[in-house]
């Protein structure tokens, strides 16, 4: 485990987006660091009890979420990693199948949520995930993208207002046994 772990610095470097004065703060997380690492690994493990293993966030891919082209969120509250938000540009997932039946594919206008989760010990008290969520979007639209997409088991777009779009529906995602629905939320 440790060999894995070698080229990883010692201490996140972040960047602090938002924060309150009950010591809560989303921050964007510029390299991860060992510090961060088993918070990270911990909410990862809740994201592959709903959705399977092919989901998890583990040694072996950590940089595949967390390098120099990724826009991973994180919320702490009290110091602690409670949960995160990984964005990406569309354009990253250009060899993806279901990527070719986005018309925004090419036009630099997307960014794509790859990962959300909240500890679910937070996820019903404080408004954390809707902070978390509400505070990327501003982010993203502060940098001229003009929508957000992703995946979501079928159904829960419909939670994300009048200006969300379905793509496409796949069912068994990924081997899931669960329908999903790419959606497109426009930030305009």
């Amino acid at each position: 485990m440790e060999q894995l772990t070698l080229n990883i610095i010692n201490k996140s470097k972040t960047k602090v987006i938002a924060s309150s004065a009950y010591n809560f703060k989303i921050e964007l997380i510029e390299t991860l660091g060992k510090d961060d690492l088993p918070d990270v690994l911990s909410i990862s493990k809740e994201l592959s009890e709903i959705y399977g293993n092919h989901v998890l966030i583990d040694l072996k891919n950590i940089n595949k979420y967390f390098n120099d082209k990724t826009l991973p969120f994180i919320a702490r509250n009290n110091d602690k990693i409670i949960g995160f938000i990984i964005g990406v540009p569309l354009e990253y997932f250009k060899n993806e199948n279901w990527s070719k039946y986005d018309i925004n594919l090419g036009k630099k206008n997307t960014i794509y949520t790859y990962a959300y989760i909240i500890n679910k010990k937070y996820r019903k008290s404080g408004g954390y995930a809707k902070t978390l969520k509400k505070i990327y979007i501003n982010w993203a639209k502060k940098r001229n993208y003009k929508f957000v997409s992703g995946h979501v088991a079928q159904g829960i777009s419909k939670n994300f207002g009048n200006n969300t779009e379905i793509i496409k529906i796949f069912s068994n995602w990924y081997g899931t046994k669960i329908s999903f629905e790419y959606y497109r939320r426009s930030l305009l």
